[in-house]
């Protein structure tokens, strides 16, 4: 009996990997890639220069490799151990970078290409998938990355009913809870007004006076701001503007905006009226990440930390994500995707990559590798569920479909530590010796990053 393909739509990294790991599998699937460069005529986006599978447009570095107190390094060993295409190309094209791993971006793409070209169960077409996919195809995996072909971002659209899927973000800071410092912040709802789960304390507020939001706002004005490209186009929209484009339209609208604090009064000194509130909003499930609130920015991530830390209670606050403002397509993945990556409105068709909400290219080529196990499972007659969200693999899954506190609100986000369950930080080390109080957190990511590796052995032995 001839087993139907599985249909990957985008050769970018999370499609390579799909397809890599549908065909290792010993399930036939067929990749779709709409950028070809032959006499038929040359297909690209506007960020693409090659027809190469795996194309790495904006940089060539993967960030950090250290699997033990590195998130993004923990997901590099957690790929290696399911036999990613992408990590062993990145490792096989690896350039000096440090503690990083940094690729050949040109060696490392067609390398990819090759091994996909080369496997018995791969076929390669070069065509646009122009609206949704055929009904024929009962299996589908969508990874066509933040450059969605139009046709099929409008299909996408209107099969999911919702009213947007390609825009412009406009990202706000997300901070590590233990890094706030609740000696100086507190926990406070407007007005002390019940959210719907009852809890009239859901914001962390920071207090700043005059003269410490007249230093906040100068800092703003003059920090440097990121440069959009020329095909970008970034608008800004009422709802979303950067906190420094307020700025400029007046000194004070940040604390009428954004920064105001009626309805709000610091318990530590009552008497006393703020001048102006920072107000940080859960952001995840789990409890450990917190979004500032109003705060999307187009400052360079050079600065921003530096700035963000001059709001009392956030002077060594640990960012888990930056703000910025840039183009990106993604699906509102809370609302639409089960825990299997497939659309609920359309289960034969699944998501992966950059499009559902992950930041990265590892993390896509990681939604990449799942949706491709998910899929052959399915093909094969059974059925795979993801791996625990103690694992970076897990993790993203489970942020991505429904560790979000609020699916309106749904943005990208790098694999990081916050998005797993957390664990005490240690005392002793392995031989009881004391650890000093600066160093747990690091010891912290330590055991976070064994137990994820534990788990995922597990996951892959079941």
């Amino acid at each position: 009996m001839t087993t139907s393909p599985i249909h990957v739509i985008g050769g970018g990294l999370a499609g390579s990997e799909a397809a890599w790991q549908i065909a290792q599998a010993g399930v036939p699937v067929i990749l779709h890639e709409m950028r070809k460069d032959d006499s038929s005529g040359k297909v690209t986006t506007d960020a693409h220069q090659t027809d190469g599978l795996a194309e790495m447009v904006c940089s060539n570095s993967f960030r950090s490799d250290d699997w033990q107190f590195n998130a993004v390094g923990l997901l590099h060993a957690e790929m290696r151990r399911c036999d990613s295409i992408i990590m062993s190309a990145a490792d096989q094209h690896q350039v000096p970078a440090g503690g990083a791993l940094a690729v050949d971006r040109d060696g490392f793409s067609e390398e990819v290409t090759r091994r996909l070209e080369a496997h018995p169960l791969v076929t390669i077409v070069r065509e646009e998938i122009a609206g949704l996919p055929p009904e024929a195809w009962d299996n589908v995996i969508v990874a066509t990355g933040p450059l969605t072909s139009p046709a099929l971002a409008q299909a996408v659209l209107d099969l999911s009913g919702e009213g947007q899927l390609s825009f412009f973000d406009a990202i706000a800071p997300i901070i590590h809870l233990e890094s706030i410092d609740m000696d100086k912040a507190w926990r406070q709802s407007r007005y002390d007004k019940e959210g719907p789960g009852g809890d009239a304390a859901a914001y962390i507020n920071c207090p700043m006076n005059k003269e410490q939001y007249e230093a906040f706002i100068d800092a703003l004005l003059e920090g440097p701001k990121a440069e959009f490209k020329e095909w970008e186009n970034v608008p800004y929209f009422d709802g979303c503007l950067p906190i420094e484009v307020m700025a400029e339209r007046g000194r004070e609208t940040l604390r009428h905006g954004p920064m105001k604090p009626v309805g709000l009064t610091n318990p530590r000194d009552p008497t006393v009226k703020s001048y102006a509130i920072v107000q940080l909003r859960q952001d995840n499930a789990l409890g450990t990440l917190w979004n500032m609130v109003g705060f999307q920015t187009k400052l360079k991530h050079g600065v921003q930390a530096e700035t963000f830390r001059m709001i009392p209670g956030l002077e060594n606050a640990q960012f888990a994500r930056l703000g910025g403002l840039h183009r990106n397509t993604f699906i509102n993945s809370p609302k639409l995707l089960d825990r299997g990556l497939r659309l609920k409105a359309a289960p034969r068709m699944r998501f992966a990559g950059q499009v559902t909400g992950v930041e990265g290219y590892v993390e896509s080529a990681a939604i990449g590798l799942l949706a491709g196990r998910f899929a052959a499972a399915e093909r094969k007659g059974g059925s795979l569920e993801a791996p625990p969200p103690t694992t970076a693999l897990g993790a993203l899954v489970e942020h991505i479909t429904g560790g979000h506190m609020d699916g309106g609100s749904f943005q990208p986000m790098n694999i990081n530590y916050g998005l797993l369950p957390p664990l005490e930080a240690p005392k002793v080390d392995e031989e009881g010796k004391k650890i000093p109080l600066k160093e747990r957190g690091r010891a912290k990511k330590r055991l976070m990053s064994i137990r994820a590796l534990k788990d995922l052995d597990a996951w892959l032995a079941n």
